[in-house]
């Protein structure tokens, strides 16, 4: 983080300055401090694990029990505005590949679980859904806004990633699902 040139060379007030330059310092630092060790998931990485809580019943989610499977990883909000778009688009996916081996699972990420329940009441869902208030699955994967998508290949490895949802890029969307269910599993 580079502070403003103009404070550089002394400014208006001087005194602030020296105020400013230690606030930019602390920043930098704070920036550094918080970005390490962070990873975010990569195409041609593998997915990270997840074990997450079911919003649709009691039984646990663990992505790994996935494997073998086209996933298509949704990270969610009831905030979200481009999720309520998303949504529709996601059951339509799953209805169109669900019997080929594909399947989604929409991780929620509210701190309570009301607020995706009203949600989902306004946009059903007919795939899995799981709730990670605690943000460890979202870190995992390196999220950076909502929603993020993830697809996953039938060996664990990621292929495609999407933030955000506009139904212009439905199509892409829809072709890296194609491709992938139309892939034999790799070796690890």
């Amino acid at each position: 983080m580079r502070c403003p040139r103009h404070l550089a060379h002394g400014g208006a007030n001087p005194p602030r300055f020296a105020e400013f330059k230690w606030l930019c310092a602390l920043a930098s630092a704070m920036l550094v401090t918080m970005t390490a060790g962070t990873h975010a998931a990569a195409i041609g990485e593998p997915a990270p694990v997840c074990r997450l809580n079911s919003l649709q019943g009691s039984q646990p989610i663990d992505t790994t029990s996935l494997k073998g499977s086209v996933v298509y990883v949704d990270f969610w909000a009831s905030w979200c505005a481009p999720c309520r778009k998303a949504f529709p688009f996601m059951n339509a996916m799953t209805r169109d590949f669900g019997e080929r081996g594909f399947a989604i699972v929409g991780i929620n990420v509210d701190e309570h679980v009301a607020d995706a329940l009203e949600f989902l009441s306004r946009h059903p869902a007919s795939f899995t859904l799981a709730r990670d208030a605690s943000g460890s699955c979202p870190k995992a994967f390196g999220v950076q806004g909502m929603p993020s998508s993830y697809l996953i290949d039938r060996s664990g490895v990621i292929r495609y990633i999407h933030v955000g949802f506009r139904p212009a890029a439905a199509d892409d969307v829809r072709r890296a699902v194609e491709q992938t269910l139309s892939e034999p599993v790799r070796a690890p």
